[in-house]
């Protein structure tokens, strides 16, 4: 069964970029019944997703994030990475790494797909 590890700086300086890596074991971010997601969830909010990678290498960005993310992924450490630049208090969050059989942009819940711990982001200066 896959493994998802999310690592990266906890703290960030306010207009810094946010940088994650999210590392797998068990399972190959080559597969073609995955797709790879990051989802935060701020303190007392939902979760949102953020974008994800699909089997072919194509990635997805959520809107509402306005293009200040940028996921990729490392074949060859098999591992997927996120930036999100010009940071602010308000992306302080726990951020996870998900994998799921299917692009799901909107209604995600704990019980669906296979997710990493999460680590904790704060943006502060």
């Amino acid at each position: 069964q896959v493994q998802l590890q999310e690592s990266g700086p906890r703290l960030v300086k306010p207009s810094q970029t946010l940088s994650l890596t999210c590392s797998l074991s068990g399972g190959s971010i080559r597969s073609n019944y995955a797709y790879w997601n990051w989802i935060r969830q701020p303190p007392g909010k939902g979760l949102e997703w953020m974008g994800a990678i699909a089997p072919s290498g194509g990635v997805y960005d959520s809107p509402a994030l306005k293009s200040r993310t940028s996921i990729s992924r490392d074949t060859s450490k098999n591992q997927f990475t996120l930036q999100l630049s010009a940071a602010t208090p308000e992306d302080t969050a726990k951020y996870y790494c998900v994998k799921s059989p299917l692009l799901k942009t909107t209604g995600w819940v704990r019980e669906y797909g296979y997710w990493g711990r999460g680590t904790q982001v704060t943006v502060s200066s």
